[in-house]
């Protein structure tokens, strides 16, 4: 099972809903041109509705939104590596933890957020499982931004890996330094 952790202070984190708000602001995110140019996800809203439906009713991920004080700033994809076309570009380990964001709203770009919430994120989940080791993202090379934003948070950075779709940069945050692949 994928943990869904609780976090404290002014972050929180929740499934999302596959109608209503949720859907039409994840649909109003992914169409956003700094999002859609690395996601390529900017689809019509039915069908990010099937997509939301089918992770929910699934094992493989889990659409959340991270909220500062109640308003959603980030969308993340929490997924176990093993069930995905990750595992085969490192040496993936059965707990290991994947996570896929998107900054949607602009006026949150810029800001550290993803050096301040993947962090938090990491470490919850790696506290919700005991199982995990590492978690794991790989933010598409031409990202530089979010590459940087997540190093300067502790994810070390693994190289480059090729994956389907992309070239990504395989960034890590362990459990312990001998956690790292």
């Amino acid at each position: 099972m994928i943990p869904i952790p609780a976090l404290s202070g002014e972050w929180t984190l929740r499934l999302v809903s596959p109608d209503g708000d949720d859907l039409e602001l994840l649909h109003r995110w992914m169409n956003e041109p700094h999002v859609s140019r690395f996601w390529k996800q900017d689809w019509p809203i039915e069908k990010w509705r099937e997509e939301l439906a089918g992770q929910l009713s699934g094992d493989h991920s889990r659409p959340c939104l991270l909220l500062k004080d109640g308003e959603p700033v980030v969308y993340v994809e929490i997924y176990r590596v093993v069930r995905d076309q990750l595992a085969a570009a490192y040496a993936a380990l059965p707990g290991d933890i994947g996570v896929h964001l998107a900054i949607g709203d602009p006026k949150w770009t810029g800001r550290g957020i993803a050096s301040t919430t993947m962090p938090l994120l990491a470490k919850a989940l790696l506290d919700a499982d005991e199982n995990c080791r590492r978690v794991v993202l790989e933010p598409d090379v031409r990202n530089v931004p979010a590459i940087r934003a997540l190093r300067s948070g502790g994810f070390h950075h693994r190289g480059e890996i090729t994956l389907p779709t992309k070239t990504a940069a395989l960034l890590v945050y362990p459990r312990t330094e001998e956690d790292l692949p």
